[in-house]
């Protein structure tokens, strides 16, 4: 007989003007986790768009130990989201996600699989992998995220397929360690934090998943992300 898995998975979900897309992640989380133990912290940043009213909606059908709404007043960065989120979780293990539906919640049994058959600190998404890719992007941007990545692969060294992929599970502890010492923003957060973890050695492992452009609202992609990526890159090449 299998041993139930006894780990608890908190998923923290930054959102912004998720309207239209929250409902519809939080019922396919809870479709795909049907026997693990979890709770969603939904850190929203001040949606002028109704995103929480929809959130204290679904609390009333999940309930309240299922979803947390941990709201802040106005939109303070993606890294500092997760430290806020990150205070309030009560798992062992850690999930970052997008509620955009450009992660799909099918996958988080093939991460905690991963996990548990590895005893992986951080098992990661990646596009870049046979299994992986990019559904919804226009050659230009595939070639501008491609592009990124090999670029991070052939200064940084990392171990890591996908740097820019914001799709992870974290032993809580490890995060709790790697975020303090991050202090990028946007685009290059995901990749900081990926970087510093290879550096102090954790045990990283990667599952194949295809990334979905979202599905309702606007991507924040735009030229200035890219010249902060760069702004990153050579920030972490001189400092780890």
């Amino acid at each position: 007989m299998e041993e139930k898995n006894k780990d608890k998975y908190s998923i923290i979900v930054p959102t912004y003007n998720e309207r239209l897309n929250i409902a519809l992640f939080v019922y396919l989380v809870f479709k795909h986790l049907r026997e693990i133990e979890f709770e969603i912290i939904v850190v929203d940043d001040g949606s002028p768009d109704g995103t929480q009213e929809i959130v204290r909606q679904l609390q009333e059908v999940y309930g309240e130990d299922h979803i947390l709404l941990r709201a802040r007043e106005k939109k303070l960065g993606l890294g500092t989201a997760y430290i806020h989120g990150l205070k309030h979780a009560s798992g062992n293990f850690i999930v970052i996600m997008d509620a955009d539906l450009s992660h799909h919640p099918k996958y988080l049994p093939s991460f905690i699989r991963k996990q548990l058959e590895t005893g992986a600190d951080i098992v990661t998404g990646t596009r870049y992998v046979r299994g992986g890719g990019v559904h919804g992007w226009n050659l230009m941007r595939k070639l501008t995220s491609r592009g990124a990545n090999v670029l991070a692969q052939t200064f940084l060294w990392p171990g890591v397929s996908d740097l820019t992929g914001s799709f992870r599970l974290y032993r809580k502890s490890v995060l709790e360690d790697i975020i303090t010492s991050c202090v990028s923003k946007g685009y290059v957060f995901q990749m900081e934090m990926i970087v510093r973890a290879s550096r102090k050695q954790y045990h990283i492992e990667e599952v194949p998943i295809t990334f979905v452009d979202r599905v309702f609202g606007t991507s924040k992609l735009g030229g200035s992300e890219i010249v902060e990526y760069l702004k990153g890159l050579v920030y972490l090449l001189l400092t780890t």
